[in-house]
């Protein structure tokens, strides 16, 4: 398992270095569980959790790269918003998953 690296100070709750961390961050978690199917092993790795104690702030970066890569946030913006546009017959269809999230984020006035 990769490491995350870490910074030695603690980061601003917004601003740029939000942006960076989080980049740093999705992208360790992409090169550690891209070939590992288990939801369980993707959502619970340290990088994935430390993403998710971002909070709000992350939300539209979330949005954004779920938009342009497709990675599976989702469990990430639940926990973050509280939100589950996602109803139980559209579980596990990646594609209207997607399009669900991406949809509330438009109604709830988030831009990215």
């Amino acid at each position: 398992m990769s490491s995350v690296p870490m910074r030695e100070t603690p980061m601003a709750q917004h601003g740029e270095g939000i942006e960076e961390r989080f980049h740093q961050l999705a992208s360790a978690w992409q090169q550690a569980v891209a070939h590992h199917s288990s939801s369980a092993l993707r959502y619970n790795h340290p990088a994935y959790q430390e993403i998710i104690a971002l909070g709000a702030p992350i939300v539209p970066l979330l949005l954004q790269d779920l938009e342009q890569n497709r990675r599976h946030w989702f469990a990430a913006l639940k926990a973050i918003t509280g939100a589950d546009p996602v109803p139980p017959d559209d579980a596990g269809k990646i594609p209207r998953m997607t399009e669900l999230w991406l949809r509330w984020g438009r109604e709830n006035g988030l831009q990215w």
